[in-house]
């Protein structure tokens, strides 16, 4: 009489395990970063200063979604949905895109690599980026204005990217993504490739990117990168470019406690009849940082970025920036940032104004005082 009882819930438990046997085959995961800060600016718009909250100034605030599943032999489908957003107000960033920051499906493969198809990153901000100081505390020892895209400014939609396993170190990227303008299949189109090499405590890295006008206002062209590239005084007398061009090499160095590292890109803003200029504008950017773990909660970091521009106008860009993190935890940081900035020469439209990093708040003369202290919690 005993023996149904014992059947029925050997059976019942084996049902209930099923569950678990799908789900360790496939995961979805919700994620996110909230960067909020005050920030206080010596220089907005002329003489004036300026104190507002903002957010996104040590990480881009946001949230998404992410899977995985495994079908076999090494492969697995992936896909990834991210959102930025102001959480200072609630607000759609990327152009007000429900997913502005990434949107990808694919497939990886730990003998090939993997191939995503989507919204997504070039493969200089995969590979050069974390060389650079801005992988660090936080995303100001870059290119005044971002005219580098070093900061990601600008990111590939309608794009097909693979990424290749690590060989002994290496890591390689290409990346092609379509323009979609019906009977001219060059136009509006973005294709890119970088590689990286890791030994020990160095990585060095290198890549190439281009976009055939990235200007998201330019309707008439199309373009697979689109966004905010052109909101600074640095580079808004450029925003006609036909194409851009932009080389970036970075490395850096590990030792002990502390991380020295530096790049250098070269950035050409190509003219063409419709442009309103009639001289490729060329960006040099230099930045060099040092970061030091102090103590697994304290972090340093300090770098000088120099940017000079050439070609249609001609104008020099200097910025110093120092910046401190306390963890309080595993996953909320105190952080702070000061910075200073100074221009000469002419823009293109006048005389240059300073300008930092991402920030995008217009100087109105030629130097500008920054100051951000915030609180970044991820989730």
């Amino acid at each position: 009489m005993m023996k149904m009882p014992v059947a029925a819930g050997l059976l019942l438990g084996a049902v209930c395990a099923m569950p678990s046997v799908a789900l360790a085959q496939s995961s979805v995961t919700l994620y996110g970063i909230i960067d909020t800060s005050l920030q206080y600016v010596n220089h907005a718009g002329g003489k004036q200063s300026q104190i507002s909250m903002v957010t996104g100034n040590g990480l881009g605030t946001r949230w998404g979604v992410t899977g995985t599943e495994d079908l076999g032999g090494g492969l697995q489908s992936v896909f990834k949905l991210e959102n930025g957003f102001d959480s200072t107000n609630g607000k759609l960033l990327q152009g007000s895109r429900e997913f502005g920051r990434q949107a990808y499906v694919g497939l990886t493969s730990r003998e090939w690599g993997s191939v995503l198809i989507g919204r997504q990153y070039d493969p200089l901000i995969d590979q050069v980026l974390p060389t650079q100081g801005n992988f660090f505390v936080a995303g100001y020892w870059t290119a005044p204005g971002d005219v580098d895209n070093s900061q990601n400014t600008a990111r590939v939609s309608n794009s097909v990217k693979w990424t290749s396993p690590v060989w002994r170190g290496v890591q390689i990227e290409g990346m092609y993504a379509l323009g979609g303008v019906a009977g001219a299949q060059a136009s509006g189109q973005t294709y890119s490739a970088a590689g990286s090499y890791t030994f020990g405590p160095a990585r060095v890295a290198a890549g190439y990117l281009h976009i055939d006008n990235g200007n998201a206002r330019a309707t008439t062209r199309p373009s697979s990168t689109t966004d905010f590239f052109f909101v600074s005084a640095v580079n808004r007398a450029y925003a006609s470019a036909k194409s851009i061009d932009i080389y970036r090499a970075g490395g850096r160095y590990t030792l002990g406690n502390v991380t020295l590292g530096g790049y250098y890109s070269q950035s050409y803003y190509n003219a063409d009849a419709a442009s309103t200029f009639r001289t490729t504008q060329r960006y040099d950017s230099y930045g060099v940082y040092a970061v030091w773990q102090i103590s697994p909660a304290l972090a340093a970091q300090t770098g000088y970025d120099y940017l000079n521009s050439s070609g249609d106008s001609s104008a020099h860009y200097h910025q110093v920036s120092a910046a401190v993190d306390y963890s309080l935890s595993k996953r909320t940081d105190l952080f702070c940032v000061v910075t200073y900035a100074h221009a000469t020469g002419y823009n293109g439209i006048g005389p240059a104004q300073a300008a930092i990093a991402t920030v995008y708040v217009d100087a109105g003369v030629n130097s500008q005082m920054y100051v951000t202290a915030g609180v970044r919690h991820k989730f």
